[in-house]
C-alpha cells in the first residue's frame, strides 16, 4: 500500500528541517520533498546599518556555522569596497576556516551521522578483546586496549540498564538495515566518546583566533587578532582596531604554540581515529555506494587563497561547475553575473515582484514574506504548491550539489595529487569503481577525505605565519578604507567562502555607506531548496527518489542519505510560552 512518510525533524541536533516522501506500493521512494520549516529574516534585519557590523548580525543565522557566515560577511563587504587586507590575516582566516571543518566534520561523523550506521546496543554483546584486536588492525590509536573498551561497554551498559540512554536515545537499534558486527559498534560506540572529549581542544583554535567560541570576532579589513613577540611589542600594525602587542587579546608566543599543539591533536585523531573508522564501518555497506546520488551536478566558489581573494588560481579548492557527473569537464562560473546563480521562489513562502517563476540574481533578491501552507497541527504540507521557507538556487537554470562531495570530484577533476591518491585508495580499498563516489556512501566518505587534507593543509599555513613573525611582519589590519567617507556613494560585492556544507556567499549592495540590499545563499539552501518552477528537485528530494523503505516507521533509509548531506537549517532556534514550556512537538508519522 502506498502512503507518505514524514520525518520532521530530520536533524538530530540543528532541526528545522522536514522530510515528506511518497512511496509505492512496495515501499520505493517515487518522490520526496524537503521543506525548511523556520525562517529567520536576516537579510531584512540587515537593510539599513553599517556594513562593517554586518557579520555580527549574519553569524547568528545558524548556531553552528558561525564562523562561516561572519566571514562570508565581512568578505562582501572588504569585495564591495575593493579592500585588501594583509597576508597575516589571509593566513588566520584558512586557519580558522580549515579548523571549523576539521572540528565540524568529526563531529558529524560521530555524532551526527555514525548512528544511522552503528547500532549502539549491539555494542553490548561485543568481546573487548576481539574489538581491540578490530581496532588494532586498522590504526595504531593508542586507546585500543582490551580493558578500554571493556569500560566503554560498562558504561554503556550502565545506560542501557537504567532505560536512560541520553546521547545514544532515539535510535533505531535492532534494525535489520544495521550490519556491522557487535565488536564493530564497540569500536564506534567507544571513538564516539573520545570524539567529544577531542573537540573540546579543537574548539579552542577558534577561540584563541577570534577570542571567543562559537561566535568568533571578525574585522573587516583583516583579523582582530593583534600579533604580540613579547610584551609591549607595538608591531607595525595601526588603526583603530589594532592594539600592541600588550593587549589581553593579542595573539602572543603562547597562544601560537597552543595552535601548533591543537593542529597536532587535530592530525592525530583525523589518521588514527576517523579516517580508519569511515574506511572500517564502509567495507560493512558497500551497498550505499549504489543510492542517493541526487542530480549529478556539482559545484564549488572556491576558497583558501595563497594570499588575496582575487587570485582564484591560488584557491586550494577551485572554483567551478561539474554537470552531469562528467569529470573530464569544469565549467566556469560567475558569482557576479545575472543569468548564472540566481533563486526561485515557485515553492517557497516568499512573494517576487516580477511573479513566481521569475529568477533573481542574488544583487536584485527580494525577501518578501508570504506563508500560504496550513496552520499547525496538520499531517502533511501542500507540496503541490508552496512547502518551504527556503528558496530554489540554480545554476544556470540548474540544481546544484554542494558540500564535501563537490569539493573532492572539483579536486579530483583538477588534478590535485593528494585528492587523487585518497579517492584512489579509498576505492581501492573498498574495492569499488569510480561511479560509487557519486552516492550516500561516497558523500560520507568525501567529508573525511577533505578533512585529511585540510588539516595537512593547516599545517602549512600555520608555517607560513610563523615565517611571516619571525621576518618581522605583524600586520594583521588594514585600515585604508576604514571610514565611510572614502567609500563610494554606491557600491556592491559578494563574500563566498567554502563553507563545511558547501559552497556559501553573501551579497551585499551598499549605497550611502548603509546595506542597501543583502542576501546570503548557504549550502543547505543549495542542497535542501524545494522544486524549482520547472518542476527541478532539489538535491535532497532527488538523492531520496528510489530508496527502498524497510520499515516506513522505522525510516532509516532517509536518514542516512539526508544526514550524509549534513543538514544544518538555521540552527539552535526553538519554540517555547512565555514560562519557558514546549510549545511544538515533533514526531515520525
Amino acid at each position: 500500500m502506498s502512503e507518505r512518510i514524514v520525518v520532521d525533524p530530520i536533524t538530530r541536533i540543528e532541526g528545522h528541517l522536514r522530510i515528506e516522501a511518497e512511496t509505492s506500493d512496495d515501499g520505493v521512494i517515487q518522490q520526496a520533498s524537503s521543506s525548511g520549516t523556520m525562517v529567520r529574516g536576516i537579510e531584512i534585519i540587515l537593510q539599513g546599518r553599517d556594513p562593517r557590523d554586518a557579520w555580527a548580525f549574519a553569524q547568528r543565522i545558524c548556531g553552528v556555522c558561525t564562523l562561516v557566515h561572519g566571514l562570508a560577511s565581512v568578505r562582501s563587504v572588504e569585495d564591495a569596497l575593493d579592500y585588501p587586507i594583509p597576508h597575516n590575516a589571509q593566513l588566520i582566516r584558512n586557519l580558522m576556516i580549515a579548523g571549523q571543518y576539521v572540528h565540524d566534520h568529526v563531529m558529524h561523523f560521530y555524532h551526527l551521522h555514525a548512528l544511522d550506521w552503528v547500532d549502539v546496543v549491539s555494542a553490548l554483546k561485543a568481546d573487548p578483546k576481539a574489538t581491540s584486536d578490530l581496532a588494532q588492525s586498522i590504526s595504531n590509536y593508542s586507546r585500543s586496549s582490551p580493558g578500554y573498551f571493556s569500560d566503554m561497554q560498562k558504561k554503556l551498559k550502565t545506560f542501557v540498564e537504567s532505560g536512560q540512554l541520553g546521547i545514544f536515545s532515539n535510535g533505531y537499534w535492532g534494525h535489520p538495515a544495521y550490519k556491522l558486527p557487535p565488536e564493530a559498534n564497540l569500536m564506534a560506540v567507544a571513538h564516539y566518546l573520545d570524539a567529544l572529549a577531542w573537540q573540546r581542544d579543537a574548539a579552542k583554535l577558534l577561540t584563541i583566533f577570534g577570542g571567543k567560541n562559537p561566535h568568533p570576532n571578525f574585522l573587516v579589513g583583516g583579523s582582530p587578532s593583534p600579533i604580540s613577540i613579547h610584551p609591549g611589542h607595538e608591531g607595525k600594525g595601526k588603526g583603530p582596531h589594532y592594539r600592541g602587542g600588550g593587549g589581553a587579546t593579542a595573539l602572543n608566543l603562547t597562544g601560537l604554540q597552543k595552535v601548533q599543539n591543537i593542529i597536532h591533536s587535530m592530525r592525530d585523531f583525523v589518521d588514527q581515529v576517523y579516517v580508519p573508522d569511515t574506511l572500517a564501518i564502509a567495507g560493512f555497506y558497500k551497498d550505499w555506494a549504489h543510492q542517493g546520488e541526487g542530480i549529478g551536478n556539482f559545484m564549488t566558489y572556491g576558497d583558501f587563497p595563497d594570499k588575496d581573494m582575487a587570485d582564484i588560481d591560488s584557491f586550494l579548492v577551485p572554483r567551478g561547475v561539474i554537470l552531469d557527473r562528467d569529470l573530464s569537464r569544469v565549467h566556469e562560473m560567475d558569482l557576479n553575473a545575472d543569468d548564472q546563480i540566481q533563486e526561485f521562489v515557485s515553492h517557497s513562502w516568499y512573494d517576487y515582484e516580477a511573479g513566481q517563476d521569475a529568477g533573481l540574481h542574488p544583487y536584485q533578491g527580494e525577501t518578501k514574506l508570504n506563508y500560504t501552507g496550513p496552520k499547525p497541527p496538520y499531517d502533511y504540507l501542500k507540496t503541490d504548491e508552496r512547502y518551504s521557507w527556503m528558496k530554489s538556487p540554480r545554476w544556470r537554470g540548474k540544481p546544484m550539489e554542494v558540500g564535501p562531495l563537490a569539493r573532492m570530484l572539483m579536486l579530483h577533476a583538477t588534478g590535485h595529487k593528494q585528492a587523487q591518491e585518497l579517492v584512489g585508495m579509498t576505492l581501492k580499498t573498498l574495492d569499488l569503481p569510480v561511479e560509487a563516489l557519486f552516492s550516500t556512501l561516497g558523500r560520507t566518505a568525501a567529508r573525511t577525505l577533505e578533512t585529511k587534507i585540510m588539516v595537512d593543509a593547516m599545517q602549512g599555513w600555520y608555517d607560513q605565519l610563523i615565517t611571516n613573525i619571525r621576518a618581522g611582519v605583524l600586520d594583521t589590519f588594514n585600515d585604508q578604507k576604514w571610514e565611510p567617507s572614502s567609500w563610494p556613494k554606491s557600491c556592491q560585492g559578494v563574500g563566498f567562502m567554502e563553507a563545511p556544507r558547501g559552497a556559501l556567499a553573501h551579497w551585499v549592495v551598499i549605497k550611502d555607506g548603509l546595506i542597501d540590499n543583502y542576501q546570503a545563499v548557504v549550502p543547505s539552501t543549495w542542497n535542501a531548496g524545494p522544486r524549482d518552477s520547472e518542476g527541478q528537485d532539489g538535491p535532497y528530494e532527488a538523492a531520496l527518489k528510489g530508496h527502498r523503505l524497510h520499515d516506513a516507521k522505522q525510516p532509516i533509509e532517509i536518514l542516512r542519505t539526508i544526514h550524509s548531506f549534513d543538514p544544518c537549517i538555521a540552527c539552535a532556534v526553538h519554540v517555547s510560552d512565555a514560562e519557558g514550556e514546549e510549545l511544538v512537538q515533533v514526531k515520525v508519522c
